[in-house]
């Protein structure tokens, strides 16, 4: 470890140890980049995403409301419907057609249990595929959930529920696009040959299902959006940072601390995932357009060629922009884009000159390529040096 980067550290170490927090110092710090060492880019990442107080004396007990209401959720939307579908059928004497499963009103709790249900398959089939060119989300946790595993509770769990899940007739998945992808029930429970993943000893959770659960609680408690595909993208990296923290403390609670800091995220980022905004001044259309906006002002050749061409924003940063770049770097790369990106008072507009930097840095090769060339260039993205690209970013914040 060199002189300056132990320096940085005890600059952080100095940061995070005042009793009131100073936000700006904070920020700057962490602009470029924030050192993993003592579980400081976790609790940098917490503050950060408006999660902790400023106010140091409030964080134990702060933290200890924030748990337990993470714990509550989990019995009111996980346990108690699971008990209830465990107990269907035990008892015969006091079930009404209030309670009955094949009642028809939308707002009897089993229509909702069953709508419940193919939101969490979705949720299920991204989860199990997070990161796949790591082995990390199959493995085990240090921290099963013990509320969730307790023996005591014979319920249903949400991995029972997907095993059990059949759609009546067909599984259909609607896209951002409204084209509807239709597929046999067979096929849509048998995405996972029994072999791909170790099943785990009773006992026992892989991160993958801790995910899934977070993003479950998530979709029930925001049935305006619920869950859109492409959320378990902005989780997974936050719920990485968290649950890799070398503090044993911090990382016990890594479930629902990451749960807190992807919604206080998603409240800022919801409105790229809400089909009905796109067109609006929050949508996603408008933020795509943006980057055509700030390259036309920075290399109006390059943005001429992209148009001569036909190359629409939305061909390449419909993806870069709602997932926050997590698909085009590797998982620890991502984490150092999102180290600024966190850090910065306005950071969906850092994003957008991120995005402006990214296309400039490889402007020969887009002034030189063909439709077909550039597009394969655009969709998988040839730097993977993320120091360059956010230097560039950053040199084009300063000149605007």
């Amino acid at each position: 470890m060199s002189t300056a980067y132990r320096n940085r550290i005890q600059e952080f170490k100095a940061a995070l140890s005042e009793k009131h927090i100073n936000l700006e110092t904070l920020r700057e710090l962490c602009f470029n980049g924030i050192p993993f060492e003592g579980g400081i880019r976790a609790l940098c990442w917490k503050i950060l995403l408006n999660y902790l107080p400023l106010d140091q004396t409030l964080w134990e007990s702060f933290l200890k409301k924030q748990r337990d209401l993470y714990s509550q959720f989990l019995k009111e939307m996980i346990i108690q419907p699971g008990i209830a579908k465990a107990n269907l059928g035990l008892s015969r004497e006091d079930v009404t057609m209030e309670d009955h499963p094949l009642n028809p009103n939308p707002d009897s709790r089993w229509n909702t249990y069953f709508k419940d249900n193919e939101i969490l398959l979705q949720i299920d089939k991204d989860v199990r595929r997070l990161y796949p060119d790591m082995a990390f989300f199959q493995r085990p946790t240090d921290y099963p959930s013990q509320l969730i595993l307790d023996p005591q509770n014979d319920y249903e769990t949400l991995r029972r529920r997907v095993e059990q899940t059949t759609l009546k007739a067909q599984t259909v998945n609607r896209n951002r696009s409204g084209v509807t992808n239709v597929s046999s029930p067979g096929k849509a429970l048998n995405l996972y040959p029994s072999n791909e993943y170790e099943v785990l000893p009773s006992g026992s959770e892989a991160h993958w299902e801790v995910v899934e659960r977070i993003l479950f609680i998530y979709a029930k408690l925001n049935p305006g959006i619920a869950y859109v595909q492409g959320m378990n993208e902005i989780v997974g990296p936050i719920y990485y940072t968290f649950v890799t923290d070398p503090n044993t403390e911090w990382k016990e609670h890594a479930e629902a601390d990451t749960f807190f800091c992807f919604t206080n995220l998603m409240s800022e980022n919801r409105d790229n995932f809400i089909k009905s905004l796109d067109d609006s001044q929050c949508g996603i259309t408008y933020k795509m357009e943006s980057v055509y906006s700030m390259l036309r002002d920075k290399d109006p050749q390059l943005f001429l060629k992209l148009e001569e061409q036909n190359i629409k924003p939305q061909y390449f940063t419909f993806r870069w922009l709602t997932l926050l770049l997590s698909q085009e770097f590797l998982l620890p790369d991502v984490i150092r884009i999102w180290d600024t990106l966190f850090s910065d008072k306005d950071r969906f507009h850092f994003l957008i000159l991120v995005c402006c930097a990214m296309l400039m840095l490889i402007r020969s090769d887009l002034l030189a390529g063909d439709f077909t060339v550039n597009m394969r260039l655009l969709q998988d993205y040839p730097i993977s040096d993320v120091h360059t690209i956010l230097t560039k970013a950053k040199e084009l914040q300063d000149t605007s």
